[in-house]
């Protein structure tokens, strides 16, 4: 019988940060995600809700017609994505190993230390409690955003969702401080990214060198 070794077995100094899964998800994930802001936001300036424009600079799309195409286009690979994702979590318990225990005071605690710039990035292996709050609220987020977006797309249709969110023009602000909420968090997780640029490379080759301990094994 022939055992698959991961490249972290076959060199002991490396420990898998990422699975190829969460790598490629993440990537198409970002993508789909920057497409639909810069459209939706082409689609707000065409027909506000709120009393304010987005530069066109910042937005996609020939006008209201334009912009939703490219919108409803980055919708179903946000969703496929999303979908394939949550699978793989659920699955392969990696949602629970990664974004579970959250405790708030744990969670103010990361993030007071962050903001003192005190918060310990040495087990990359590991989320810390502001991480896996952030991700848990990116994954929540996105799922109001589809939630809110499907009472905007057909709110006849699925009349029941879009009267629990109050409403079309309603769903329609719910939908815009949803996706308010995930364009804070990515814009944290960013810059985050910039004070620890370890962090980076293990996003697109999945394994990081061992800091501490030799026999440490794989948390993905």
């Amino acid at each position: 019988m022939t055992t698959h070794h991961s490249a972290a077995d076959r060199n002991p100094g490396w420990v898998e940060i990422h699975p190829l899964v969460v790598r490629i998800t993440h990537w198409i994930n970002a993508f789909a995600i920057l497409i639909m802001v810069a459209s939706g936001l082409r689609i707000h300036n065409a027909d506000p809700i709120l009393p304010f424009r987005i530069f066109n600079e910042l937005t996609l799309g020939a006008g209201l017609a334009g912009a939703t195409q490219w919108h409803f286009a980055a919708m179903w690979l946000l969703v496929a994505n999303g979908l394939a994702y949550l699978i793989y979590g659920f699955v392969s318990g990696h949602l629970r190993r990664k974004l579970l225990p959250i405790r708030p005071m744990d969670v103010i605690r990361d993030v007071v230390a962050a903001l003192k710039g005190r918060l310990s990035h040495e087990d990359l292996s590991t989320y810390n409690a502001a991480q896996r709050a952030a991700y848990l609220t990116v994954i929540v987020s996105i799922v109001v955003l589809v939630v809110s977006g499907i009472a905007i797309w057909k709110p006849v249709q699925f009349q029941e969702i879009t009267a629990l969110l109050g409403g079309f023009d309603n769903a329609r602000i719910v939908h815009f401080a949803a996706m308010s909420v995930l364009v804070a968090v990515v814009l944290v997780h960013m810059v985050m990214v910039l004070m620890v640029p370890k962090t980076f490379p293990t996003m697109i080759t999945g394994h990081a060198r061992r800091e501490n301990s030799p026999t440490k094994g794989s948390t993905s």
